[in-house]
């Protein structure tokens, strides 16, 4: 029996991949923070077949504490401080979570065993301002955040690991994945779960930021299987995991009040509310993502639609059950 230890185990993308992992029959592991509030919300479905342990990117012995403890085949790195809006006001925590974390595990496992083998969730973010479209693996990197900056670092680190120890050691450059699971802190789930709510009548109002950046978008449970392909090669490589087309906020808008009913979402929509904008926007991102077809074999199988319209119902679904 394979075994696996997946850093930020409450996550959206960690729930999925630890799903995943059981059906391919490994034992799993997921290190969590100690905080005085758990909220496993994401994995307690699964919650008695996998072991958490305690682990903080921030403390390097108890990374190797979780190391030797798990005694993993695979390691995916998928904690850090994921919110772009956050890293512009805690900057230097983001750097400690998503450039420098990346590197006390990367030497935890150096030490411990250099054998496991390891994956990066590197971010589209690090394209920012792009230079070309769509982005590809060698496509220049211009964050245009905190959080895109940390996340370069996270990669380039993972790629020097790679080349100066033999580390068997993946970056997956992820292009927006969303689900049901996401945090109500992205825009995406934001959208959702207020479309949801205005059909209920528990929310008069959708305030947002600009309607007019462009995503490429999917779905995070297609993605984690990309995640797992990758660590499965002869040799580690990076890889954009994409659908290959991008959308408007505005469109994602449109169809998550359609999910639910809502024809007219311009009435209850405030858009450009400046405290919703960002000091350096990401206008356009759409990725390519022939690389891990071709290799991995990998295609995305969620339709844009059908991940909005999933998002919509399911917090329609959730709303109708609360008071």
């Amino acid at each position: 029996m394979k075994k696996a230890l997946i850093t930020g185990i409450t996550g959206q993308d960690a729930s999925y991949l630890a799903e995943f992992l059981l059906k391919k029959g490994y034992q799993v592991f997921g290190t969590t923070r100690r905080s005085s509030t758990v909220n496993n919300e994401r994995i307690v479905h699964i919650q008695d077949q996998i072991t958490i342990l305690q682990g903080d990117l921030l403390d390097q012995s108890s990374l190797s504490s979780a190391l030797m403890e798990a005694e993993p085949d695979e390691v995916y790195n998928l904690a850090a401080q994921s919110f772009v809006k956050t890293s512009w006001n805690q900057p230097v925590l983001t750097g400690e979570f998503t450039a420098l974390g990346v590197t006390r595990l990367l030497e935890a496992i150096r030490v411990v065993n250099p054998k496991i083998k390891f994956y990066q969730a590197s971010s589209s973010e690090m394209f920012g301002k792009v230079t070309e479209s769509p982005q590809t693996e060698t496509t220049r990197f211009h964050p245009r955040s905190p959080y895109g900056v940390a996340k370069v670092y996270g990669h380039y680190i993972t790629v020097n690991y790679r080349e100066s120890f033999g580390i068997f050691a993946c970056c997956g450059i992820l292009f927006n994945h969303e689900s049901p699971r996401r945090g109500l802190e992205f825009v995406t789930r934001k959208i959702s779960n207020a479309a949801a709510r205005i059909k209920l009548g528990k929310q008069d109002k959708l305030e947002l930021g600009s309607l007019e950046p462009k995503r490429d978008w999917g779905f995070a449970g297609d993605y984690v299987e990309a995640m797992w392909l990758m660590l499965q090669q002869e040799k580690p490589d990076d890889y954009v995991i994409a659908t290959g087309e991008n959308h408007s906020v505005k469109e994602f808008v449109e169809l998550a009040f359609k999910a639910v009913g809502i024809d007219d979402w311009k009435k209850y929509t405030v858009s450009n509310k400046k405290e919703h904008m960002r000091p350096a926007e990401v206008d356009y991102l759409i990725g390519d993502y022939s690389k891990a077809k071709r290799v991995l074999g990998w295609m995305p199988k969620t339709s844009f639609k059908s991940l909005v319209e999933m998002m919509a119902k399911a917090d329609l679904e959730r709303e109708q059950g609360r008071k």
